[in-house]
């Protein structure tokens, strides 16, 4: 199953599937993902409302280039069963899921998207203490079945930690170093948790560069915002560029043909240097192309 795992996701912002507004104006936005959340946004009387609502949004379009998912229940809620009987029947891209804490949850989960459609997708929160002892085995479950992403969802987690979730995070680095690499072994993208500071966009900048530094993919937001600041720190820099141009041409040049070290502006680079150079040139492409 192809787990589209390279394309952008700078930018994932949660959406109430309830509030229709909301959803219309997220088809105008400059964000990478839209996800229409049945959980934490959606009061219990609402809940059905809100699967029906998110349904219908997949099913009339309009988001564009947007990859859209649904945030499901738990499945072991009221309202899993039904969340993931009406999901699997949509075209939506993926299906993100709560509170998962070892590859068990995973099977389930997978089990219950057995009749969707080939290229959904299966994303799940990294929210609890167990799913961050578990990292590996879960990483593990991407291999033959829909798991594709991980999303951090620090509030939760510093909840069932009762530990105080800080501008810095001190608390969690260890956590957010795990998850990034036990992700990668998986081959597995992974989106940072939400800052919970909308109105200050210099926090929240920090926040993503802290995130871009650890490695995440993009990051996940509650407020729009929060997009073009999290978009400029998810993209490759014109000097980030310029370097892997530079690198890349460097490295093509008949004198270094089978070479696996060279001096490029000064510095010794190495051939794993050209496949980060390759990389950042092949993101900057697929984000113009959004």
């Amino acid at each position: 199953m192809t787990k589209a795992s390279d394309r952008p996701r700078r930018s994932a912002l949660y959406l109430p599937a309830s509030n229709a507004k909301a959803i219309a104006k997220a088809r105008t936005l400059p964000c990478d993902v839209v996800i229409l959340d049945l959980e934490d946004a959606v009061a219990p009387e609402m809940k059905d409302e809100a699967r029906a609502a998110a349904i219908a949004a997949v099913a009339e379009g309009g988001f564009g280039g947007r990859e859209v998912a649904i945030r499901a229940n738990g499945i072991d809620t009221p309202w899993g069963a039904e969340d993931l009987a009406a999901i699997a029947a949509s075209g939506v891209d993926a299906v993100l899921v709560p509170k998962v804490n070892d590859a068990a949850d995973i099977a389930r989960y997978d089990a219950a998207l057995a009749s969707a459609h080939p290229g959904m997708q299966l994303w799940t929160m990294i929210e609890t203490c167990a799913s961050v002892a578990n990292l590996p085995a879960i990483a593990n479950c991407a291999a033959g079945g829909r798991l594709s992403l991980w999303i951090m969802g620090t509030n939760d987690l510093a909840k069932e930690m009762r530990a105080q979730l800080t501008p810095c995070r001190t608390p969690f680095l260890p956590f957010l170093t795990m998850a990034v690499a036990a992700a990668r072994t998986g081959g597995i993208a992974i989106l940072d948790g939400v800052c919970n500071e909308f109105r200050d966009i210099e926090a929240f900048s920090a926040e993503a560069r802290q995130g871009l530094m650890f490695g995440f993919d993009g990051k996940s937001l509650i407020h729009p915002a929060q997009i073009e600041p999290c978009n400029a720190v998810f993209s490759p820099s014109q000097s980030d560029l310029a370097w892997a141009h530079s690198v890349i041409a460097a490295f093509a040049l008949p004198e270094n043909q089978g070479r696996g070290a060279i001096r490029v502006d000064g510095k010794m680079t190495e051939l794993l240097h050209l496949e980060q150079a390759q990389r950042l040139v092949a993101v900057a492409g697929k984000i113009a192309g959004l």
